[in-house]
């Protein structure tokens, strides 16, 4: 003859194993690598991303002379090159509007017309 409480044991012995460990326990990290630079780069001043390039052109100058300037974003910054492929000139501005300088030279003017100063020259207008 069978037992009428086996069923019932059984039941809640399975429910009492179910309910043991219901809650899955997360794993714990060891951090065994420490990065050495962590509270310099929590600390660390955020940083400006560089610009974006507004216009790349190639000027024709009043002594018929080329010349290749980068314009970035902003108005504060302009790369020059006297010869296509050449060793860049950074010109840059305190501020919007202000003239870009360099040693002996200066930029004023937009994309499609430039007044350029060189080191050792006159100041010339160009235009695209």
């Amino acid at each position: 003859m069978k037992s009428p409480f086996l069923p019932i044991v059984a039941a809640a012995s399975l429910l009492a194993l179910a309910a043991c460990n219901s809650q899955p326990k997360a794993p714990e990290v060891v951090d065994a690598n420490p990065d050495p630079m962590a509270n310099a780069l929590k600390n660390a001043a955020p940083i400006e991303m560089p610009p974006a390039i507004k216009a790349d052109k190639s000027l024709r100058c009043k002594d018929n002379s080329l010349v290749y300037v980068t314009f970035f974003q902003g108005d504060k910054l302009a790369m020059v090159r006297t010869t296509q492929g050449g060793t860049a000139t950074k010109l840059t501005a305190p501020t919007t509007g202000a003239p870009l300088t360099a040693d002996g030279w200066k930029l004023t003017g937009s994309p499609d017309s430039i007044e350029l100063t060189q080191p050792g020259k006159a100041a010339q207008s160009c235009k695209s």
